[in-house]
């Protein structure tokens, strides 16, 4: 846990099932024992920001480092700033050996935040795919995207080698897509109407 990159203890049992219906909760349960892991397939959850993506993710996180199974978690506009600035000290090697290793990759949020674009700099894309390459194959790794995966080339600065990305995911992995209301939007509203107002634009993103 310690080295993990996990902040939150979430678990499956305090996942609110009732409010993603359209999720089925036995295939969730099933994979939360980690078989995949174990079969070095990745996996793949899409779905809009605020459906229990990352809960997911995190849970399966929790369970992998009781497990004893090594994990690294990182939301994926961190995880390339680490690489570029792996660029600057002259210690990319090092780093991407060590996000490269781990039993269990989680890579969360790909598509929110802001992805580094600089003309003297691998893009985005580039950086991402040498370590899905490094991987695939090999070791589990798991993604979550708030956006659709035809997008990622836009997202990530270059449509050829996203495509590559996702050809070496889609190969082994499980595909998860949670078309469902926002729990952070349902929270949102329900505080606003204890205070008697609509709630705002941000507290509904």
């Amino acid at each position: 846990m310690q080295t993990s990159g996990l902040v939150e203890n979430k678990t499956l049992e305090a996942f609110d099932w009732d409010f993603q219906p359209g999720l089925d909760k036995s295939f969730i349960v099933e994979l939360g024992r980690l078989d995949f892991v174990r079969r070095r397939d990745d996996l793949v959850i899409t779905g809009k920001s605020g459906t229990g993506k990352s809960h997911i993710l995190k849970a399966f996180g929790l369970r992998a480092c009781q497990q004893g199974l090594s994990l690294r978690y990182a939301r994926c506009v961190d995880l390339l700033d680490d690489l570029h600035a792996a660029l600057a000290d002259n210690t990319y090697q090092r780093r991407i050996k060590a996000w490269a290793r781990p039993d269990f990759l989680i890579i969360d949020d790909v598509g929110l935040g802001q992805v580094r674009k600089r003309d003297d700099e691998p893009t985005a894309a580039h950086t991402l795919f040498n370590l899905i390459d490094r991987r695939h194959g090999k070791l589990s790794t798991a993604v979550t995207s708030n956006i659709r995966l035809r997008d990622w080339g836009k997202y990530l600065g270059d449509a050829t080698l996203a495509t590559a990305i996702l050809d070496r995911l889609a190969m082994h992995a499980i595909r998860i897509d949670i078309d469902g209301p926002s729990y952070r939007q349902r929270i949102a509203s329900q505080r606003a109407d204890k205070r008697g107002v609509p709630p705002s634009d941000d507290s509904q993103a």
